[in-house]
Protein backbone atom coordinates (compact mmCIF):
# COMPACT_ATOMS: atom_id res chain seq x y z
CA UNK A 1 0.00 0.00 0.00
CA UNK A 2 1.40 3.41 -0.91
CA UNK A 3 2.26 5.88 1.83
CA UNK A 4 -0.44 8.28 0.64
CA UNK A 5 -3.14 5.62 0.68
CA UNK A 6 -2.01 4.44 4.11
CA UNK A 7 -2.12 8.01 5.45
CA UNK A 8 -5.64 8.54 4.09
CA UNK A 9 -6.74 5.27 5.68
CA UNK A 10 -5.26 6.36 9.01
CA UNK A 11 -6.96 9.74 8.70
CA UNK A 12 -10.30 8.05 8.14
CA UNK A 13 -9.78 5.73 11.13
CA UNK A 14 -8.62 8.63 13.31
CA UNK A 15 -12.01 10.30 12.85
CA UNK A 16 -13.92 8.69 15.66
CA UNK A 17 -17.10 10.77 15.77
CA UNK A 18 -16.46 11.63 19.40
CA UNK A 19 -15.23 15.22 19.63
CA UNK A 20 -12.95 14.52 22.60
CA UNK A 21 -11.09 11.90 20.56
CA UNK A 22 -11.14 13.76 17.26
CA UNK A 23 -9.44 16.85 18.75
CA UNK A 24 -6.60 14.65 19.99
CA UNK A 25 -6.15 12.09 17.24
CA UNK A 26 -6.50 14.17 14.08
CA UNK A 27 -3.96 16.87 15.02
CA UNK A 28 -1.57 14.17 16.23
CA UNK A 29 -1.86 12.37 12.92
CA UNK A 30 -1.47 15.56 10.90
CA UNK A 31 1.36 17.13 12.91
CA UNK A 32 3.34 14.29 14.47
CA UNK A 33 2.65 10.91 12.88
CA UNK A 34 4.95 11.18 9.87
CA UNK A 35 7.93 12.04 12.10
CA UNK A 36 7.41 9.03 14.39
CA UNK A 37 9.70 6.04 14.48
CA UNK A 38 8.24 2.94 12.82
CA UNK A 39 7.55 1.30 16.21
CA UNK A 40 5.52 4.31 17.35
CA UNK A 41 3.64 4.37 14.04
CA UNK A 42 2.71 0.75 14.69
CA UNK A 43 1.56 1.70 18.19
CA UNK A 44 -0.67 4.43 16.74
CA UNK A 45 -2.21 1.96 14.30
CA UNK A 46 -2.77 -0.45 17.20
CA UNK A 47 -4.45 2.35 19.18
CA UNK A 48 -6.91 2.92 16.35
CA UNK A 49 -8.09 -0.67 16.73
CA UNK A 50 -9.26 0.04 20.30
CA UNK A 51 -12.80 0.86 21.32
CA UNK A 52 -13.74 4.53 21.56
CA UNK A 53 -14.90 4.16 25.16
CA UNK A 54 -11.52 2.73 26.19
CA UNK A 55 -9.67 5.54 24.44
CA UNK A 56 -11.95 8.11 26.07
CA UNK A 57 -11.06 6.78 29.53
CA UNK A 58 -7.35 6.83 28.73
CA UNK A 59 -7.31 10.30 27.20
CA UNK A 60 -9.42 11.77 30.00
CA UNK A 61 -6.85 10.18 32.34
CA UNK A 62 -9.41 8.14 34.23
CA UNK A 63 -7.42 4.98 33.55
CA UNK A 64 -4.46 3.63 31.60
CA UNK A 65 -4.13 0.86 29.07
CA UNK A 66 -2.66 -2.38 30.40
CA UNK A 67 -0.64 -2.80 27.21
CA UNK A 68 2.69 -0.93 27.50
CA UNK A 69 2.66 -0.10 23.77
CA UNK A 70 -0.75 1.53 24.04
CA UNK A 71 0.30 3.28 27.24
CA UNK A 72 3.28 4.79 25.40
CA UNK A 73 1.29 6.14 22.44
CA UNK A 74 -1.46 7.51 24.70
CA UNK A 75 1.20 9.31 26.73
CA UNK A 76 2.80 10.70 23.55
CA UNK A 77 -0.54 12.10 22.38
CA UNK A 78 -1.36 13.58 25.77
CA UNK A 79 2.10 15.13 26.12
CA UNK A 80 1.49 17.09 22.92
CA UNK A 81 -1.59 18.83 24.31
CA UNK A 82 -0.84 19.23 28.00
CA UNK A 83 1.07 22.26 29.21
CA UNK A 84 4.33 21.44 30.92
Amino acid sequence: MSAEVEYKRLYWHSRRGMLELDVLLLPFLEEAYLALEDDDKARYRKLLECEDQDMFVWFMQRGEPDDPDLKRIVRMILDRVQPK
